[in-house]
């Protein structure tokens, strides 16, 4: 890893992924109902992300 390159820890990862989840349901994008398979997809796709090599 090089000195600009920065580990994100697991807990940042979650704090970003449940902040998009908030907004998300405040615009009616997401329920209850599809919040387990949602919020999955969006730390995932957080996590690929910031992870590319």
């Amino acid at each position: 890893m090089s000195d600009t390159e920065q580990k994100i820890s697991d807990a940042l990862l979650l704090k970003i992924a449940k902040e998009i989840a908030v907004k998300f349901i405040e615009v009616g994008r997401l329920t209850p109902a599809t919040f387990e398979s949602s919020f999955e997809k969006i730390y995932h796709s957080i996590k690929q992300t910031v992870e590319k090599p």
